[in-house]
């Protein structure tokens, strides 16, 4: 009786281990497409559109010389292999979601967060491109915040929620000045602001430069950086993000996709793992 006791025994054991490392096993290949270089990365190159190859059967979508989606993908990036660093110059706690660190600098008084940072390189592409005239962004208030009112020496006086502008600074219209406009925005916008502000896109109508954002505290944002599509119309697209600590700005791989990776198809009402982030209940917007 004990030997068939002591048989049946070992025979549950078995079972239950074979149950055990069932997940073992997913959790293995979830953590392989993590930490995988995918072949589709060229690690001697430096912008976005030279690090990263399109998937067999697809092309990149074209735009125009001197447009924002243009501008995007051939953003310049730093060597393969670069951290994220967080804005007091040290490592960020997790180096496996990335293919490339964007080169835009990292202020060091932690402004420049997840939103911010997509908020900043709009900015300065509309500033290199002499479009400064429509530089503005609202206040998580709603209050419209423009550019050329700050060069002019306006200043907002904030209480509570009210939000009046005064002029108390001469007219200084440099460089210097659009980025201490910039850490004004840093600080009076973010997700919510954006998600409240901006146009709602469908997934079929997405580009180069759209976002996909979930508005709140803690709410997040990433960035369409380029676009490929095949020829039943299938997109697929690559994301960058900002992050909270500010950091390093950085190109996201596709963590559950090690094959087509750091391409995302992209639906409406999907949920969508970045990084770090899962997205839900969150939408496409566009810059204006």
């Amino acid at each position: 009786m004990k030997k068939v006791l002591l048989f049946l025994f070992l025979i549950i054991a078995f079972i239950v281990l074979a149950f055990q490392l069932k997940p073992l096993t997913k959790v293995a290949n979830s953590g392989a497409a993590i930490v995988e270089t995918s072949s589709l990365i060229n690690k001697d190159s430096l912008t976005i559109k030279s690090r990263v190859n399109v998937p067999e059967n697809y092309k990149r979508t074209a735009y125009k010389k001197g447009s924002f989606e243009n501008y995007l993908r051939n953003y310049k990036l730093k060597s393969f292999g670069s951290k994220i660093i967080n804005y007091d110059d040290t490592k960020y706690y997790w180096q496996d979601g990335h293919i490339g660190i964007l080169e835009i600098p990292v202020p060091k008084n932690g402004l420049q967060q997840c939103a911010d940072a997509l908020i900043r390189i709009r900015g300065e592409y509309l500033w290199d491109n002499n479009r400064k005239n429509e530089i503005g962004f609202k206040f998580t208030s709603g209050h419209y915040c423009s550019w050329l009112k700050y060069a002019e020496g306006f200043r907002p006086k904030i209480k509570g929620n009210k939000v009046t502008f005064h002029k108390t600074e001469s007219a200084n219209y440099s460089k210097e000045n659009f980025y201490k406009y910039l850490n004004l925005i840093f600080m009076y916008s973010g997700t919510l602001s954006l998600y409240n502000e901006l146009k709602s896109i469908k997934a079929k109508d997405l580009q180069i430069g759209d976002m996909l954002i979930k508005g709140g505290s803690p709410g997040h944002i990433v960035m369409l950086a380029d676009e490929a599509v095949n020829e039943k119309g299938e997109k697929l697209f690559l994301l960058f993000q900002g992050n909270t600590p500010a950091q390093s700005v950085h190109l996201v791989k596709n963590i559950e996709d090690s094959n087509r990776s750091p391409w995302y198809q992209l639906e409406d009402d999907a949920v969508v793992p970045i990084s770090n982030y899962t997205f839900s209940s969150s939408k496409f917007v566009r810059f204006k």
